[in-house]
């Protein structure tokens, strides 16, 4: 019997599907549809093929013996097989005006892929905050939406790959602001403007914004697994190609293993090859039929 927990307090359940208004790009939806949506049909789903869903949070795990013990807030179970699915959260600035929330999908968001063709975006001045591939990446795929974009970077030097530096300082509709921070979002309903400040002469700007893009990296929510997985900056590690963990019977599937895809299909599709696998192991240990 299939169970899953599904987390309460550390988040909600669905991760950060739960705070992305529209999906656009999830196989099977042509108009989009909002990420609480989305995650509460594969719920429903899940749960008409019998899976017992848990609304509680795991706090520790014992993957040193089978069968293996996860021990959640007010259960403790135990399994043969075990699928870590728990995500990653990404990082945000700790500035007024995203401190807590208050303009979080109202024009501040964390995925350029995901949300960047969003009708809010489109023809507006976007911010791209970091300095690193992605941050360029999100940047030049705004491109296509944006009037402008700029790179907010707090150095004289971007950390991305050259090739990925000479593709933003080339292109027309990209600005890099050096040296510079942000320091706070405005607006009313949506994001109207930023402030910039220059971290060599302290220097604030309030500037026209149509929408913040964070780029300053994610944190997958493998706290509770310390001492008990091979992880590499936090991320579970795999066989690649694969969602295997170096622990028979335990695997990994989604953001909490990739670190470089982080959409919504890709985890799903990482999810799918997650329960093929724990079923052929299951099998293949004449634990099931």
């Amino acid at each position: 019997e299939p169970l899953l927990y599904e987390g309460f307090y550390e988040g909600p359940a669905g991760g950060q599907l739960m705070t992305t208004t529209e999906v656009e790009n999830y196989p099977g939806f042509p108009d989009g549809v909002t990420g609480p949506k989305l995650m509460e049909m594969l719920r429903n789903q899940a749960k008409r093929f019998g899976t017992k869903i848990l609304t509680e949070d795991v706090v520790k795990v014992d993957l040193s013996k089978r069968p293996f013990a996860i021990h959640g807030r007010n259960h403790t179970v135990t399994a043969e097989a075990v699928i870590i699915a728990t995500g990653a959260t990404a990082n945000r600035l700790d500035v007024p005006g995203t401190r807590d929330g208050e303009f979080w999908q109202k024009g501040v968001t964390a995925c350029a892929i995901c949300d960047g063709a969003m009708p809010i975006f489109r023809n507006k001045k976007l911010y791209v905050v970091g300095g690193g591939d992605s941050a360029v990446e999100e940047a030049t795929y705004l491109t296509k939406y944006a009037e402008k974009v700029y790179i907010v970077h707090r150095r004289d030097e971007l950390r991305a790959s050259k090739i990925m530096q000479k593709r933003a300082m080339e292109h027309p509709k990209i600005e890099i602001l050096w040296n510079s921070v942000l320091t706070e979002v405005k607006g009313d309903d949506v994001v109207r403007n930023v402030v910039v400040q220059n971290v060599k002469t302290e220097q604030k700007r309030t500037l026209e914004a149509g929408g913040v893009f964070f780029a300053v990296g994610h944190t997958p929510n493998t706290k509770f697994l310390e001492g008990q997985l091979e992880m590499q900056n936090g991320y579970i590690i795999v066989t690649p190609g694969t969602t295997t963990t170096p622990i028979a019977g335990v695997f990994a599937a989604g953001d909490v293993q990739d670190h470089v895809y982080r959409q919504a299909v890709t985890a799903a599709g990482s999810g799918c090859m997650a329960a093929i696998e724990a079923e052929r192991w299951l099998a293949s240990e004449g634990l099931i039929d």
